[in-house]
């Protein structure tokens, strides 16, 4: 099982650049390592009240499953087997949400996710969030109804460049989205790797895009999705003093000193039946 498991990540990481490369200008990149994550947790301590707990404390709480969706739509003929990956059909989709809620799954937000790792909040035992990166239209018009028919709840990292460009979401779907409960995060304005962030970066891929979103969904923009998963612990101060109270990232190791803005993740590809991925889920969060 162990080696199963090693493998399926080992094909999320190496694919995970093709789908957010789709239309923009973009900086390629090594990806981080793809072995099953065991991460070593003490007990937890019990958290007082209104206290932050300490990074030791939110490592040692047990992880939230999170998935990352891309596309949501059929595929084409003209689809090659690395796209096939990424492109989870329709059909594919809905059995998955379909699995989960029979399951006894509910989605959480990232609001709910920081009171928990911070402050010791309780959650629903079974407990999942479903998040989304890079915009793509069908995360409106398929993956969005989908969540409302199940009282789903998601989270959609938005790629700023692309708002409006055909195959991509509009400023007014995005504004639906957040109105009917669901939270918009920042993936930078062209999905530029952190980790080669220089000085002007930082106002043109988070402050920008961070303004921009605001002013469409009146609300704070607070959690962020690394591009390609990839980060740094130098970056993550930068994060902080612009508002992001987490980041996401795929399945490295948490950074033992901000696991906030390390979260882990895992990729659905779109070759998973709903049973391998409900595997996978419970077998990569411990």
């Amino acid at each position: 099982m162990l080696l199963w498991i090693d493998l399926s990540i080992l094909l999320i990481l190496s694919l995970y650049v093709y789908s957010c490369t789709r239309g923009v200008a973009e900086t390629k990149a090594d990806r981080p390592a793809s072995s099953p994550i065991v991460e070593k947790r003490e007990a937890p301590k019990a958290v007082v009240a209104g206290k932050m707990a300490a990074a030791p404390e939110i490592i040692a709480r047990k992880q939230v499953p999170i998935l990352c969706y891309h596309q949501i739509r059929n595929w084409k003929p003209t689809d090659s087997k690395t796209a096939r990956d990424y492109i989870v059909p329709i059909d594919q989709f809905r059995a998955q949400m379909k699995l989960l809620a029979d399951s006894g799954y509910q989605t959480i937000l990232p609001d709910q996710l920081f009171d928990y790792l911070a402050y010791g909040a309780p959650i629903p035992e079974k407990s999942v969030m479903l998040t989304f990166d890079d915009n793509d239209l069908d995360q409106y018009t398929a993956a969005y109804p989908e969540l409302q028919k199940y009282g789903f709840k998601g989270v959609f990292f938005i790629m700023t460049v692309t708002m409006g460009k055909p195959r991509y979401m509009s400023r007014e779907q995005i504004r639906e989205i957040s109105d009917a409960g669901h939270v918009i995060g920042s993936h930078t304005w062209d999905h530029k790797n952190v980790k080669k962030y220089e000085d002007a970066d930082w106002a043109v891929q988070i402050e920008k895009p961070s303004k921009q979103l605001e002013e469409i969904t009146g609300k704070k923009i607070e959690y962020f999705a690394y591009p390609f998963g990839l980060w740094k612990p130098e970056v993550i101060p930068g994060l902080k003093d612009r508002g992001m109270k987490a980041a996401f990232q795929l399945a490295s190791p948490r950074d033992p000193a901000d696991p906030l803005h390390t979260v882990r993740r895992i990729i659905v590809p779109g070759q998973w039946s709903e049973a391998t991925m409900y595997r996978a889920m419970k077998s990569s969060f411990k």
